[in-house]
């Protein structure tokens, strides 16, 4: 039997063969298409060449997408499970045609496939056009030779494809399979044509028009092909199965499911090992693509896909997380074709882990509470709204779970007691909040919160974006348009900026809409806990709300910065190996530029304690080791030894960043940093180049601060002191391996210069005194010697005093300094003198005729001074006169 994989394979290969490109699949979240909340079909990458904004490096091209349709517009969900054919995940096999080939050759290929490749039987087979493409319906005689019951003309919208109001259009042709007579069901345009009897296939479409505004058609010059065929469906054709669920991949997955659940799959039962299955690949693909359960946009459907699919095995009978463990089936189905599966393994399975985990919690919980509200309820009542949102808002038991729980007993839930209570907590929740801090200049993020939803953050899988604006802010109020000139604030709907939070600065960049509107992002920052606001300046054209835009963020800026972000995980962690374990955040900055961290230590860290520091963090960065996500139960991720940064707000869930390896005490080779981060990171420690610490300094009583450089900021750092030491070092005429020892003898030889300069000048300055003063006084029974000196140091007056005293043996001596034209002065008595006069009272008298107050020290030796220096030799004089009064 061919297995799904074989036909995906021989599919690709086909076109190959003819000339298409083999294309990987785009990501679930789109990037071009900001309507779309998933990527829903197989053209959806590829709309810009279809528009003509993007060129195609080939003309054709082949594909296997994923596709996702379970919110929005393309909603499967609830039907998942209970019919043959719907599915929440799903790939859609296509050949495209930008330009090149058109209907003649669509067909061709198409008809040789199923018949000659796939080796569907002919008689099988039937097709329909659009009712006004005679040229279709010829080709299909031609080529196919089928007759003219068998090309069945479909006048309705359902075999005409638009892409929107506006834009590329045109007829399609589908390509229906019979399976067979036993079957109910009629065929295409038949009233009965809602039966399972025909299967359509493959869907070709023919984009030959552009609508414009008006309703007005327009031949294109260069008419393209888009085509889908669901491999899901091709499989169960080709396995002879009617049921897409019996192809050997959905076998395998629900044997998995049977032997987790310990439950055999019976009629009873079927939809809920049907569930499971296809909500496993659908979980798993989300996440490998970057989606994480939450409470709004994606997140939010991503969760129900994963809680439906938990209610199942609850159903099933398993009491304890079982999805998580399907995941290694999974990969082993599909990895091989879709490599991102292996790579975010590790990823997939946590989450689903901790989201079962919380769920069978709440589950319990909230099926407990239900039982209790509605045991006097019968069938045909209605469960109050009150009361489901409290089930709601309190226990975290969402709003379909109760609709679900209760619909088996016939009683329904008042949605709009629902709605009412939960539009009164956000009344409560907004007065609240705008009666504290700065609420009354952001009010109007508030609003936009509620009235929108969170932002979805694209940026930690792209750099750029399609999105749609929902709302403009112009100097704090909301504004319909933002013209050329102004500065404002664009909110969108989901954007690749960062929004500065947990030290990361916001990014920049540039949002662009199609006719020609430019704004220049000069910061992002998040409002409202989850709205991300662009802010920045229009420079050309204007923007208004609903427009769809293409956001690019500054990627230079935002690699620096992801390499900045990442150092300061890896400075972190070999701070804590080198200082001790009480090392701990306590902020950071983290620009394109520069990082910084601040951190707690009792000390200044020493030069070789900071080299140790380098010598750790580059080593990791060395490894180029793969820097892994996952998403963890908070409380347990720290329990697992994740760090969690300072400032940073954490939710039940976090993001868990680990980078680096090292041995364990166990001798296993362990992560070597692991912290909580909403941040962006670099892939590989690679990518940071080197981290160099440019500074070491005191932030506050027991907090040190490093800062740092990376990459080409740190290369040129070290590039400018090379060439200042290689300088340096010619000036001296050494090698640079010499300029130490060079320097060190220089510094020493200036000191003993500076030493014997010092006393050359005090023995100088002590040969004789100015003003015609004798250089020693005779007062009474007491020597005094008072002199006024310059070209000596202030500093250096005490040892002159105490110089003099010795010359004196007993006595007084005062000596006044000046240089600058200021004056300090210095006055000291031998000890057999103190009691009769005092050292600090004869400085205080001298500084005062100086001009200056006060002075101090003991009473053998004192010093002050004073603006005056003119005032010198009368200062002096006051002091000799003061000794004369004391003498007599």
């Amino acid at each position: 039997m061919v297995s799904v994989n074989d036909i995906r394979t021989q599919f690709l290969e086909y076109f190959g063969r003819h000339g298409h490109a083999i294309r990987p699949s785009g990501p679930l979240v789109p990037r071009n298409d900001p309507t779309l909340m998933f990527t829903n079909a197989g053209m959806v990458p590829f709309k810009d060449y279809f528009t003509g904004r993007a060129k195609p490096s080939s003309p054709r091209a082949v594909t296997s997408q994923k596709c996702v349709r379970a919110g929005g517009k393309h909603n499967d969900l609830d039907n998942v499970g209970y019919t043959a054919r719907h599915h929440t995940f799903f790939e859609m096999l296509g050949n495209f045609s930008f330009g090149d080939y058109f209907k003649e050759m669509a067909i061709e290929l198409a008809w040789k496939l199923v018949t000659e490749e796939f080796g569907l039987d002919k008689e099988r087979l039937l097709v329909t056009v659009y009712a006004e493409d005679e040229e279709a319906f010829s080709l299909w005689r031609k080529i196919a030779g089928l007759a003219e019951d068998k090309v069945i003309r479909i006048g309705t919208s359902d075999n005409f494809w638009q892409m929107g109001d506006t834009g590329p259009c045109g007829p399609c042709s589908e390509i229906f399979y019979d399976h067979g007579a036993d079957i109910p069901g009629g065929p295409p345009g038949s009233f009965n044509e809602d039966g399972d009897r025909f299967i359509e296939i493959w869907n070709l479409v023919f984009m030959q028009f552009e609508q414009v505004a008006g309703g007005e058609r327009h031949d294109l010059p260069r008419p393209s092909i888009d085509t889908g065929m669901g491999l899901e469906r091709i499989a169960a054709v080709l396995q002879g199965v009617h049921d897409n669920y019996d192809i050997d991949l959905f076998r395998h997955l629900i044997e998995a499911v049977e032997g987790a659940t310990r439950a055999k799959a019976t009629p009873q039962n079927r939809a809920s090992h049907r569930v499971i299955a296809d909500h496993l690949r659908a979980t798993s693909f989300l996440i490998a693509d970057g989606v994480l359960p939450s409470n709004d946009g994606r997140g939010y459907v991503l969760r129900r896909i994963m809680r439906r699919a938990m209610r199942h095995a609850h159903l099933l009978g398993a009491s304890e997380p079982v999805i998580y463990g399907l995941v290694p089936v999974l990969i082993r189905e599909m990895g091989q074709a879709y490599p991102e599966l292996i790579r975010a393994e590790a990823l997939i399975t946590e989450t689903i882990r901790l989201e079962e985990s919380r769920f069978q919690r709440t589950l319990s919980r909230g099926l407990s509470l239900l039982e209790d509200a509605t045991g006097s309820l019968h069938q045909g009542d209605m469960l109050d709204g009150e009361t489901a949102f409290k089930l709601y808002d309190t226990y975290g038991f969402p709003l379909d779970l109760t609709q679900d729980a209760l619909k088996a007993r016939g009683i329904g839930v008042d949605l709009a007691g629902f709605t009412d209570a939960m539009e009164r907590q956000r009344e409560e929740a907004r007065a609240s909040w705008a009666g504290s801090g700065e609420a009354a200049t952001e009010e109007v993020y508030l609003a936009l919160k509620e009235e929108h939803g969170a932002t979805e953050f694209l940026g930690y899988t792209t750099e750029s974006a399609e999105a749609a604006v929902l709302a403009l802010v112009r100097e704090g109020q909301k504004a319909e348009t933002l013209s050329a000139g102004e500065s404002g604030a664009v909110i969108v709907n989901q954007t690749p900026f960062y929004g500065e939070s947990g030290g990361q600065v916001g990014d920049t960049g540039t949002i662009r809409s199609e006719d020609g509107g430019v704004f220049r992002v000069s910061d992002t920052q998040k409002k409202a806990d989850g709205l991300f606001v662009h802010l920045g300046e229009m420079v050309e054209g204007s923007l208004s709300p609903s427009v769809a835009v293409r956001m690019e963020v500054d990627s230079g800026r935002r690699t620096s910065v992801r390499a900045n972000h990442s150092a300061t995980h890896l400075l972190h962690k070999a701070l804590r190996d080198t200082l001790g374990l009480h090392v701990a955040q306590k902020g950071s900055l983290v620009a394109p530029d520069r990082l910084r961290f601040d951190f707690s230590h009792p000390k200044p860290v020493g030069e070789d304690e900071v080299r140790l520091v380098e010598d750790r963090a580059n080593a990791v960065i060395l490894q180029d080791a793969p820097v892994s996500t996952r998403l963890m139960d908070r409380d347990a991720a720290i329990k697992a030894g994740a760090m969690a940064l300072f400032g940073e707000k954490y939710g039940d869930e976090v993001r868990v960043v680990s980078m680096g390896s090292e041995p364990g005490e166990d001798g296993e080779t362990r992560d070597y940093s692991v912290e909580l981060c909403g941040g962006t990171h670099v892939r590989a420690t690679g990518e940071i180049g080197l981290v160099k610490v440019v500074g070491e300094s005191a932030v506050a009583a027991g907090v040190r601060r490093l800062e740092a450089l990376t990459g080409e900021a740190a290369r040129r750092y070290l590039a400018e002191q090379d060439r200042r030491v290689k300088e340096l070092a010619g000036r001296l005429k050494v090698r640079p391996e010499e300029l130490v020892e060079r320097v060190e003898g220089l510094v020493e030889e200036r000191r003993r210069l500076e030493r014997e300069l010092t006393e050359a000048k005090k023995q100088l300055a002590m040969g004789g005194g100015k003003g015609g003063a004798e250089p020693v006084l005779e007062i009474g029974a007491f020597k005094v010697m008072a002199r006024m000196v310059e070209g000596v140091a202030l500093k250096d007056l005490r040892g002159l005093v105490d110089e003099g005293k010795q010359t004196l043996g007993s006595g007084i001596v005062a000596i006044v300094g000046v240089a600058d034209g200021k004056a300090g002065l210095a006055v000291g008595v031998t000890s057999d003198l103190t009691e009769k006069f005092n050292a600090i009272d004869l400085v205080r008298l001298g500084s005062e005729v100086l001009g200056g107050k006060g002075g101090g020290g003991r009473p053998d030796m004192a010093q002050a001074g004073g603006p005056d220096g003119s005032r010198a030799e009368a200062a002096l004089a006051a002091i000799t006169s003061r000794v004369e009064e004391l003498a007599a």
